[in-house]
C-alpha cells in the first residue's frame, strides 16, 4: 500500500509513454498546496507530459496521479473539473466562438441540469475577462485574435472555470514581453489572495525562478532537483540541465537567483582578425 499523500495532488511512481516511447519513468512528486509551482527542463524532457497526467489527459502507463489521496483514473469527471482547471499547449476553439462564449464554457462544471446559468456564473466571466483584459474582445470570434489575444482569452476561460487547482502550460505562449508579466503576476494574485495551487510549464528559467515558489527541474523524463528557486537555481544545475554555462547573480529586483549566459558572441577586434 502506497502512503498516504501529504499533498491534494501528487503522482506515485508515474510512468508516462506515447504508444512504444516512454517520455516520463517512475517519477515522484507533491504538489504543494497553496503554492505556485513551476516546471522546467529542456525541450522534450517530459515537462508537459507531466502536466497532462496531472489533469488527466493522458493516461499513466505505470503509476497514478492522487487527488486528495485517490486515482485520478477513479475520480467522477465532473468532479475533477470543479476541482482542477487545465490550460493545455495551443488549444483549439470551435468554429466561429466567440471570446465571452468560451470563457462561458469554464462554467459548465458548476452547471446543473435545472439552472443552466446564474449570478454566479455570470460574476465568475466578467471578473475573468476583466482580469485577462479580454473584456474588450468579448464579442469577437476567437479565431481572428491575434496570438497574444487567443492565449489570454483561454486563460480567462480556465481562470472562469474558478477552480482550486490551476494547470498552465506555458500560459505565455505568443504574448509579448509585457503580457507575459501581467500574466504571471495575475497566476501570483489568485495565489496569494485565493490561495490557487497553481503548476505551471514555463520555458523561461527566469521567469520560472521569479514567480515559484517551488521549482520543479526535470531532465530526460526525470525530476533532477526541486525546491526554492534560490536552492535549486545553481551555475552546476544549468550547466547539467540546459547545457548552458552561465553565472548566477542576485535579481536587482526580487533577490531571487537571475541566470546570466557566461559567453555572449562578439565579433574579432581588427587585431584578431589580422592575427588570423
Amino acid at each position: 500500500m502506497s502512503a498516504p499523500s501529504t499533498s491534494r495532488l501528487s503522482a506515485r511512481d508515474l510512468t508516462l509513454a506515447y504508444e512504444d516511447r516512454t517520455v516520463v519513468e517512475g517519477l515522484d512528486l507533491e504538489v504543494p498546496d497553496g503554492r505556485v509551482t513551476v516546471v522546467v527542463g529542456p525541450n522534450a524532457c517530459g515537462k508537459s507530459t507531466l502536466l497532462r497526467a496531472l489533469g488527466r489527459l493522458l493516461t499513466p502507463r505505470r503509476g497514478a496521479v492522487l487527488l486528495d489521496g485517490a486515482a485520478l483514473a477513479r475520480v467522477p469527471g465532473r468532479q475533477i473539473a470543479r476541482t482542477i482547471g487545465v490550460l493545455p499547449q495551443s488549444p483549439t476553439p470551435p468554429d466561429g466562438i466567440t471570446v465571452a462564449d468560451l470563457v462561458a464554457r469554464g462554467r459548465q462544471p458548476h452547471q446543473k441540469w435545472w439552472q443552466q446559468w446564474s449570478e454566479a456564473d455570470e460574476r465568475a466571466v466578467t471578473e475573468a475577462l476583466e482580469r485577462t483584459g479580454t473584456a474588450d474582445l468579448a464579442d469577437r470570434p476567437v479565431d481572428e485574435l491575434s496570438g497574444g489575444q487567443r492565449q489570454r482569452a483561454w486563460i480567462a476561460m480556465a481562470l472562469a472555470q474558478d477552480t482550486d487547482l490551476l494547470l498552465l502550460d506555458e500560459p505565455t505562449t505568443y504574448l509579448d514581453i509585457a503580457h507575459q508579466v501581467e500574466v504571471l503576476d495575475l497566476v501570483r494574485r489568485l495565489n496569494h489572495e485565493r490561495g490557487r495551487t497553481v503548476v505551471a510549464v514555463l520555458h523561461d528559467l527566469n521567469q520560472a525562478a521569479r514567480y515559484a515558489d517551488h521549482l520543479v527541474a526535470m531532465q530526460a523524463g526525470r525530476i533532477v532537483a526541486q525546491g526554492p528557486p534560490n536552492e535549486v537555481v545553481t551555475a552546476d544545475l544549468v550547466q547539467d540541465v540546459f547545457g548552458l554555462s552561465c553565472v548566477v547573480v542576485p535579481d536587482p529586483v526580487t533577490g531571487g537567483p537571475l541566470v546570466v549566459p557566461a559567453h555572449a558572441w562578439q565579433p574579432a577586434s581588427p587585431r584578431e582578425e589580422q592575427a588570423r
